[in-house]
């Protein structure tokens, strides 16, 4: 899981992980350890399910702070309303395109493997999808594989802020 390599983030996303290691460091480690106590006064470990569903919290909560702390380590912020121009798609931005064949608009801003959630438009950069919208300029015709055949898409707009 640990690569050396630099991890891209968006501003609004690597303020969010932060926001997320801070809570786990202060607010959800203090909280499994009181757990995990009270708990451990109730007796028998061996048949706590209280105390073992806590020991898995608690191993959850050590797990998630390292992989941020990794990750926050190696991120490369890039902000795209600093970038010169806008005239290709890459990390960042806010790309709009229409389905050549039904003609139905879509919006997605590329975003770090750790920031993505397409049902709010945010789609990781390593997605199949975002790899073909990379380097295309606006009015550029994009074939995209999907399990029900190809898709057709044309860029209508590249932005460094949501529309």
């Amino acid at each position: 899981m640990c690569s050396m390599g630099k991890v891209p983030f968006t501003p609004d996303g690597y303020k969010k992980l932060k926001e997320e290691l801070n809570q786990l460091k202060t607010i959800d480690r203090q909280q499994v350890i009181r757990d995990i106590s009270e708990a451990r006064d109730h007796g028998d470990l061996s048949e706590n399910a209280e105390y073992d569903a806590a020991k898995n919290r608690q191993s959850f909560i050590e797990g998630r702070i390292n992989y941020l702390g990794d990750r926050l380590t190696r991120a490369e912020i890039i902000d795209p309303t600093q970038m010169p121009s806008l005239d290709q798609v890459m990390f960042g931005v806010f790309v709009t395109l229409a389905d050549e064949d039904s003609g139905e608009e879509v919006t997605y801003q590329l975003v770090g493997e750790d920031e993505a959630d397409v049902e709010k438009g945010r789609l990781s950069i390593a997605a199949p999808l975002a790899r073909a919208l990379l380097g295309k300029e606006v009015d550029d015709d994009i074939f995209f594989q999907i399990p029900a055949g190809q898709k057709n898409y044309i860029i209508l707009d590249i932005s460094a802020t949501a529309p």
